[in-house]
């Protein structure tokens, strides 16, 4: 009898012990979650970070806000987020020049797949090919054709130097075989401005940077560069059917936080993702932006990384680009 209550004083101690352990746990989150934007505000990669704050925050029960960190094409906020602490409220609205082609052509201090843990790909937009009104062509086969017809003669432009455009444009006339000069601006807007007076001839642009601009008769677009047509652009073949099996180059925005982060951390921010993109009113702001919702598992984020790394790299030796 005396071992019996013996026994059963040190099971009932053993459960209350576990008990309380569990309930020295707090459910994740407890405080304020912040989500670092590689970039100035109000380009794709910040106003994406905004919609997803603001969802976030009615989703998690707790403060979500945004901090730019700007500088070294994106590596000062991935260096800072890389060396944050792994407990889910330091995160990061990778983009995709960040995290596959930056370090492919330049030393940084971070690891795109040691340092960071991949929670969700939140959404991607391909890049459209604009042409000036000066260039007869209304296709990518007639702009190609146009072209080996003048080498040497045209420009394309570019949102700087190892740019997603300056690349994307670079593998394009690669393998397209054209004899172009590349012309670097400092951002995208100067680059579309001297395209709609046609100083430059062709520019490959996210969508919310040309599209708005065709109405005015200026520029036409030609091509789109991801392997299927964009849904604002149904009429516009893509580069891959006009003759380039194959060519894709995509840019995506997503959510990344510090290695070691826990995967019970990670799961509740890829099922917030996936919440906030089911909402009819990011689906309507994402439209407007020329960008396409995913809400991709951790692992299906893991192996985009992977593929676009490979990517990229081809492109930056399109472009002659090395590492400094």
């Amino acid at each position: 009898m005396r071992r019996f209550e013996f026994f059963t004083t040190v099971l009932a101690f053993t459960l209350y012990a576990m008990g309380a352990g569990v309930q020295a746990q707090p459910a994740w989150p407890q405080k304020p979650i912040r989500i670092v934007v590689p970039f100035a505000p109000g380009g794709n990669t910040d106003s994406i970070a905004r919609v997803i704050a603001e969802r976030f925050t009615q989703s998690l029960g707790q403060p979500v806000v945004v901090d730019n960190k700007v500088g070294a094409g994106g590596a000062i906020a991935a260096e800072f987020v890389a060396k944050a602490p792994a407990d889910g409220y330091t995160l990061m609205m990778a983009a995709m020049p960040v995290m596959a082609v930056l370090p492919v052509i330049s030393k940084t201090n971070f690891d795109p797949l040691k340092d960071f843990v991949p929670i969700s790909n939140v959404g991607s937009n391909p890049f459209v090919m604009g042409v000036h009104k000066s260039v007869p062509a209304n296709t990518v086969s007639e702009f190609v054709a146009f072209m080996r017809k003048n080498p040497g003669k045209y420009n394309y432009a570019s949102g700087g130097s190892g740019s997603v455009s300056h690349l994307s444009a670079a593998l394009f006339v690669k393998r397209a075989e054209l004899n172009m000069t590349h012309i670097s601006y400092k951002g995208g807007a100067p680059a579309v401005t001297d395209l709609l007076g046609g100083n430059v001839q062709m520019y490959f642009g996210n969508f919310s940077e040309l599209y708005p601009h065709v109405s005015g008769g200026n520029i036409r677009i030609i091509g789109v560069s991801s392997d299927k047509r964009a849904a604002q652009l149904p009429q516009v073949a893509t580069i891959a059917e006009s003759g380039f099996p194959g060519f894709k180059t995509v840019t995506w925005n997503g959510l990344m936080a510090p290695a070691g982060t826990p995967a019970a951390v990670v799961a509740r921010l890829a099922d917030a993702v996936k919440e906030a993109l089911a909402s009819e009113g990011t689906h309507t702001k994402f439209q407007q932006m020329g960008v396409d919702a995913i809400g991709s598992t951790p692992k299906e984020f893991a192996d985009t990384l992977r593929a676009d790394i490979a990517i990229w790299s081809e492109a930056a030796k399109a472009a002659n680009l090395k590492m400094e």
